[in-house]
């Protein structure tokens, strides 16, 4: 391992969670005006996930004010203070640039349903914080 993968590799965060393609995102990303700081949340749908290890970076969608808003994240940036997976959606494409030409109920993303146990369960409920057990969806 040379120098620079050494760099590279602390470098990277410990604390990222396992998303893909289709979650709805909260990412907390820290904002500086003048002197001062704070976080802001952005909350939207993860249309791109582009893999790599310092330079990975994920696109998150939403509408504000019935306009949409992209933004590109550095998956390892020092100003992302956490990404939280709001719900997982069931797609079956890498890249949905389709939803850039889809409005209103047109655009949803239906939910993903994951088999735990031998029991069907929703996987928002597993990307729930703190290690919660799952329940079983009836």
């Amino acid at each position: 391992m040379n120098i620079i993968d050494k760099i590279n590799t602390e470098q990277l965060k410990k604390d990222v969670p396992t998303f893909r393609t289709g979650d709805t995102l909260r990412v907390h990303c820290r904002i500086r005006e003048g002197d001062k700081e704070r976080v802001q949340v952005f909350e939207g749908v993860c249309i791109r996930k582009h893999r790599g290890t310092v330079g990975a970076t994920f696109t998150v969608r939403k509408i504000s004010y019935g306009v949409g808003v992209e933004r590109v994240f550095p998956l390892h940036s020092p100003l992302i203070e956490r990404i939280e997976v709001a719900s997982s959606g069931k797609v079956r494409r890498s890249r949905l640039y389709y939803l850039r030409k889809l409005s209103g109920k047109a655009a949803r993303i239906e939910g993903r349903r994951v088999e735990v146990e031998g029991e069907e369960i929703v996987a928002d409920e597993i990307a729930g914080e703190g290690g919660e057990a799952p329940e079983v969806a009836s």
